[in-house]
């Protein structure tokens, strides 16, 4: 259980710096170009890790159905999750795109009681109230709008959210390795975002600085970060308590993009921020005094 709280603390921190990172590259450099490059360097991170540990045998036993469940898995949780994330920070700021993104620790709790039949108590209603009020709040500010950028910027952000929410229960559902899931999850997202690319975009040289954001972004985050959520998902006998971590993520993600992209920080943001860890820290505090 310790090290299901270890792998999930370290990915929050490594998180933290997505919505920065991917946004300075999203200035320069198109949308789908961005995730095919990314993807395709945690997929031959994650081909080499599986590689050089002898994992990559394990492949064999997998059945056509499974390599099918695998490929959907990815084309809904990466693939459709980054491409809709990626376009929400290029209509909005990185503080506003990073905490409306954050629905999805509460869309697994919703998919985990629908699908994994998890009990969703009096508590853990409470702090998804509480943080899903934060959101409201943070939305309230930018115009409803369907003409409007900041509009399709939010309902892309959302919609993201939703399908990491049901990935991340049908990962965990469905007991496959999870390094070489992963493997093959972004794999299939480079190959989409390639394919799609292709033909809605004009594809730019990128910049030796820009590489090393890829870097960062590809191996780091996609590859090391995803992979230890995962299997801090999969490892939990309660998916909320390691969901409701991911909480934390926004509000790190508010200095990292401060310093990084000198976005001031925002009193509606703070406001949000409340409401989505306080629920949370509400929520942890009560269940330890309830069990002492």
């Amino acid at each position: 259980m310790k090290k299901n709280y270890l792998y999930a603390f370290l990915t929050v921190s490594v998180w933290s710096t997505t919505a920065a990172i991917s946004k300075l590259l999203l200035l320069d450099i198109p949308t789908l170009e961005t995730l095919a490059i990314s993807g395709f360097l945690a997929f031959l991170f994650l081909f080499i890790r599986n590689v050089k540990t002898g994992n990559i045998k394990k492949m064999k036993n997998f059945s056509l159905k499974d390599y099918s469940i695998i490929s959907g898995l990815g084309f809904l949780g990466l693939f459709l999750y980054s491409a809709l994330y990626y376009y929400g920070l290029t209509e909005l700021s990185s503080q506003k795109a990073c905490i409306l993104n954050y629905l999805w620790p509460i869309m697994i709790v919703v998919f985990s009681s629908i699908i994994l039949k998890e009990k969703i108590t009096i508590l853990k209603a409470a702090a998804m109230l509480s943080s899903f009020l934060g959101i409201i709040i943070l939305s309230a500010e930018s115009s409803l709008s369907p003409s409007g950028s900041s509009f399709w910027g939010i309902i892309s952000c959302i919609a993201a959210a939703a399908c990491y929410g049901l990935f991340s229960v049908l990962n965990k559902k469905f007991d496959y390795d999870q390094s070489i899931a992963m493997m093959i999850f972004w794999l299939v997202t480079a190959v989409c975002s390639a394919v799609l690319g292709f033909f809605t975009e004009e594809w730019v040289l990128v910049s030796v600085p820009q590489w090393l954001g890829f870097l960062w972004l590809g191996i780091i985050i996609n590859a090391i970060a995803y992979l230890l959520w995962a299997l801090a998902i999969k490892g939990s006998e309660d998916t909320s308590k390691i969901a409701n971590l991911a909480y934390l993520v926004p509000f790190l993600s508010l200095l990292v993009s401060a310093v990084l992209l000198k976005e001031q920080i925002e009193l509606r943001s703070l406001v949000a921020l409340v409401f989505i860890v306080g629920g949370i820290l509400f929520r942890e505090f009560y269940e330890k005094i309830k069990n002492k």
